[in-house]
């Protein structure tokens, strides 16, 4: 069994019928995860309170109170990939995660997901990432080192004080290849793209739907290459899966996407075809020492996959 080496934790909400103890909340919470394993958790002393007291399987119900645990799998194969570190000081460390990387511990990934593997790597143990990043999608990344400070950094992405410049390749449609061919196409060719997204089927994708949009990119074609593009993409909004989206809208999935346009079976996935999406620069006044933070990687290559 595999342990992760960072307890995860959750915060107890207030509810108007509350369940009578914290494993009734676990066993219901985490549906997903047979209701014996939590048991043995809590009857183990892998469950506590954030002062470090344990619970068991009779610890009453304590709204708003945070509960710690640790995740578990039967094995956790390593990854044949490893993130960089591209700058690190007091405050914040900015990584270049590596394509098929989670972020976060998320189902049979606990230690080799990137929090946890730069946390072993800086003995940060309360680094965490200021925003979120597809398991599919590489690129820049920035983790914040110390919990009181972590509001300030959120807040660049909350209040739109921070520049996001992604990178992808994408199959030219007809038209605009004849276009190009023809010397019709002026480049840098723009588009807005603005629509609603929400929860798909199944779940772990999303969609567009009709309704008041939610979601904004702005995307431009900077050059092509073959019949394939090369697209600037500048989220605004930062929906799930946006610019994904927002590439597949406009007829032009993202070279190796396999999520959009169709779902591919679980399985079939290929670590030597990386979905071509690169979170390319990251640009922001950092608010708690004020240097100006500026960092961009290469571009995305075509031989790779």
């Amino acid at each position: 069994m595999v342990r992760a080496a960072q307890a995860s934790f959750i915060a107890l909400p207030q509810t108007s019928q509350p369940p009578a103890t914290v494993f009734d909340y676990f066993c219901q919470r985490f549906d997903n995860i047979p209701a014996s394993v939590w048991r043995e958790r809590f009857s183990q002393g892998k469950v506590h309170w954030q002062d470090g007291e344990l619970l068991d399987l009779t610890t009453p119900y304590r709204p708003q109170q945070k509960v710690y645990y640790y995740r578990e799998v039967a094995n956790e194969a390593p990854l044949p990939f490893d993130e960089s570190i591209l700058y690190e000081d007091e405050q914040i460390v900015l990584v270049n995660k590596p394509h098929f990387m989670a972020l976060h511990p998320s189902g049979s990934v606990i230690n080799q997901c990137l929090v946890n593997r730069v946390r072993a790597r800086t003995g940060c143990d309360q680094l965490v990432a200021a925003h979120r990043l597809d398991r599919a999608t590489a690129g820049i990344v920035l983790l914040v080192k110390q919990s009181a400070h972590r509001d300030a950094y959120h807040g660049l992405f909350r209040y739109g004080q921070i520049t996001k410049r992604y990178q992808a390749l994408a199959k030219l449609t007809p038209e605009l290849l004849a276009d190009y061919r023809a010397g019709k196409l002026t480049l840098p060719k723009r588009w807005t793209v603005k629509n609603r997204i929400d929860k798909g089927t199944p779940s772990l994708i999303m969609c567009v739907v009709d309704g008041e949009p939610n979601s904004h990119s702005e995307i431009a074609l900077i050059g092509v290459e073959g019949e394939i593009g090369r697209f600037e993409l500048m989220p605004i909004s930062g929906k799930t899966h946006q610019l994904r989206l927002h590439m597949n809208s406009l007829g032009m999935p993202i070279l190796n996407d396999n999520f959009y346009p169709k779902l591919q079976p679980k399985g079939t996935e290929d670590i030597t075809r990386p979905m071509k999406l690169l979170a390319q620069q990251l640009t922001f006044k950092d608010p708690v020492s004020g240097r100006l933070i500026d960092i961009t990687l290469p571009e995305l290559s075509l031989d790779e996959g």
